[in-house]
């Protein structure tokens, strides 16, 4: 039975509303403070690299810096809904793409609908994080590539195409790989008009070299020294080496690969036939996305997602010719079984107490206390996703919250008052020292257990404000403690 197609739009309608309460759900994360804190100091006119750190390619925080400006005091909140809602655009174009490769209503909602059920994309999209802009780009431009590879495609098409893929790559570094990778094949296929996908790419290109020269240092080290460096500097640090090896990855990549059908789907990718052109282009930024997603170490579950969207375009257009025979259909129950687990677990655990709210009276009680010390100036502290409740700005130099801060060495106090950073080991010297700049408060207990952090890094924080006589400002809930300027 074909589905009717306002039987997939529906369809659409509900997984994404289904997206949106697992982003409400999801635990609280650390890995978040980075990208809230950039959003919401870009919308108030700070530049990435120039006035804080940004350790990614900066075309999210311009993008979202707006929106975070509209969320306001909700901002934390609304960049997890605008990630979720990005996550079911993604999905609504793999679905779009197979069907433009051919594929019948059918085995292009079996590719869209798996691709859904992976934890891999669930995670990702579920946080305020990088992850869902760049695939959700990348995704968009696929009907397009399937469009021009069955000589459907137009100039604006290719246009439009060069446009996306270059913006997933100036939104997180790994989706340049699928993007180089299509560039590639189009100048040996030129009816993928090669000129014209350049030529959409030219505008996000010209973007990205503009904002090097925001701090060129800035630049270099948050886009490919930090990711470089730090890494293996930390996982030493805290006596698990092993997590650098080549023996962790492939146990890494394969666990999160069966969270779900993408690792079945890669197996099965051998036996599922392209009709002769039409899917070369897909093989390649495929092969791209395994690349870039196998490249970084420690390899982490939202690295492996490039290679999801072509990877069920491809299935469900091959599905189409030969559809999957029963036990491949009781394979994928079992792994979409799997992917879907965390999941509800995370729905489950937010019966008691949904994340985001409790997130949400955190930060009412944090704006009370910051009101009762006086203070209308920047805070520093590694949680500045918090911060947007308290209608307060966190300090520019934590704008990368714990990440940043638990480095040993990776650049010097001078570099660091350049790139506008601040590490444990140079946090007296900036606050006290020939870099005289204290912040107008010190807040902690953000980072710790319940946000997959770290509390020792907090007790830095706490203690140093303690030993310069900081006067303790008493936050309602027991999670925070608040420290402002003695008097």
């Amino acid at each position: 039975m074909r589905p009717h197609s306002n039987s997939v739009r529906i369809w659409l309608a509900a997984m994404a509303l289904v997206f949106v309460m697992l982003a409400l759900a999801r635990p609280l994360d650390h890995d978040e403070s980075q990208y809230v804190a950039a959003a919401v100091l870009t919308a108030h006119g700070y530049l990435p690299y120039r006035d804080f750190a940004y350790l990614q390619v900066p075309l999210q925080p311009i993008l979202f810096a707006p929106l975070a400006w509209a969320f306001g005091d909700w901002a934390w909140p609304g960049l997890r809904l605008v990630n979720a809602l990005l996550g079911a655009a993604a999905v609504a174009f793999v679905y779009r793409a197979a069907r433009d490769g051919g594929a019948e209503p059918c085995p292009a909602l079996l590719g869209a609908g798996l691709f859904a059920c992976t934890d891999i994309l669930l995670f990702s999209i579920g946080t305020a994080r990088n992850d869902a802009l760049p695939v959700a780009l990348l995704a968009a431009a696929l009907p397009l590539v399937i469009r021009a590879a069955n000589d459907r495609g137009t100039r604006w098409t290719a246009l439009l195409a060069g446009l996306l893929l270059a913006g997933a790559g100036a939104a997180k570094i790994s989706y340049a790989l699928p993007a180089v990778a299509y560039g590639l094949y189009a100048l040996l296929d030129r009816g993928h008009r090669p000129l014209w996908v350049a030529l959409g790419a030219l505008p996000v290109a010209l973007f990205v070299a503009i904002s090097t020269t925001w701090n060129p240092h800035g630049f270099w080290f948050g886009v490919f020294a930090f990711p470089a460096l730090a890494p293996g500097e930390y996982y030493r640090t805290i006596d698990r080496p092993w997590k650098m090896s080549w023996l962790a990855k492939p146990i890494d990549t394969l666990k999160f690969l069966a969270l779900g059908p993408a690792l079945i789907g890669l197996l099965l990718t051998s036996r599922v036939r392209w009709r002769a052109r039409s899917g070369r282009a897909i093989d390649w930024m495929l092969w791209a996305g395994i690349i870039a997603a196998l490249a970084p170490f420690p390899t982490w579950r939202q690295y492996l997602l490039p290679i999801l969207p072509p990877l069920f375009v491809r299935l469900a257009i091959g599905w189409q010719a030969s559809p999957p025979g029963r036990r491949t259909r009781i394979a994928l129950v079992v792994f979409v079984c799997a992917g879907l687990a965390p999941s509800v677990e995370a729905l489950v655990r937010a019966i008691p107490g949904v994340p985001m709210v409790e997130a949400m009276r955190q930060g009412a009680a944090i704006r009370s206390a910051l009101d009762a010390g006086g203070v209308n100036g920047p805070v520093a502290t590694l949680s500045p996703q918090f911060l947007p409740a308290t209608g307060r700005l966190p300090d520019p130099r934590f704008a990368t919250g714990p990440f940043y801060f638990r480095s040993h060495k990776l650049l010097n106090a001078n570099a660091e008052a350049v790139d506008r950073v601040i590490a444990r080991d140079t946090l007296g010297i900036h606050f006290a020292g020939h870099f005289p700049q204290s912040p107008a408060a010190i807040l902690v207990g953000g980072e710790g257990n319940w946000t997959s952090g770290d509390p020792a890094l907090d007790e830095v924080l706490e203690d140093w404000a303690k030993r310069n006589g900081w006067r303790p400002v008493p936050v309602a809930g027991g999670r925070f403690r608040l420290y402002v300027r003695p008097l």
